[in-house]
């Protein structure tokens, strides 16, 4: 743990990770990304990885954001 100062008024700790559990931190978020779960694609078949749902969401939000789309609803994504 390490003190830090946020702001004048803030202050907290952080814990840093060493560098072997950085490496597992950062394998498992990586597999988690590339996890596949069960909703369409927006161009075509009926499964994606989480990593695609995101930036597809990203997109259709954009798309309602730039007035293309009147509405924008996001969707909820159920692990396989």
């Amino acid at each position: 743990m390490k003190s830090d100062d946020f702001s004048a008024r803030r202050k907290g700790k952080r814990e840093y990770l060493n560098d072997s559990e950085t490496r597992d931190f950062v394998k498992a978020l990586n597999l988690f990304f590339q996890s596949k779960v069960r909703l369409p694609r927006v161009r075509m078949g009926e499964q994606q990885e989480i990593e695609t749902l995101i930036n597809e969401e990203a997109y259709l939000f954009a798309k309602f954001l730039r007035h293309e789309q009147e509405t924008w609803v996001p969707r909820i994504a159920h692990p396989t």
